[in-house]
């Protein structure tokens, strides 16, 4: 679905500087959803399958393109 925006901002910004944001972008969701967890009382495990959902999301999202 996202994958050809993603592809062109890749190309357009270059890979290097693209990866760098995308692993911005990973780390800080990740932090918001352990941040949600943290706060509502959630399991690390459940926490931990949030995360996997969300890359998995994205995955078929086409945002890991």
């Amino acid at each position: 679905m996202f994958a050809p925006l993603i592809v062109f901002v890749r190309n357009y910004i270059g890979k290097a500087k693209f990866n760098q944001l995308r692993g911005k972008a990973i780390a800080l969701h990740a932090q918001t959803i352990t941040n949600f967890c943290n706060k509502v009382g959630i399991e690390n495990s459940t926490r931990q399958n949030l995360i996997r959902r969300a890359k998995d999301n994205g995955k078929r999202l086409g945002l890991l393109a």
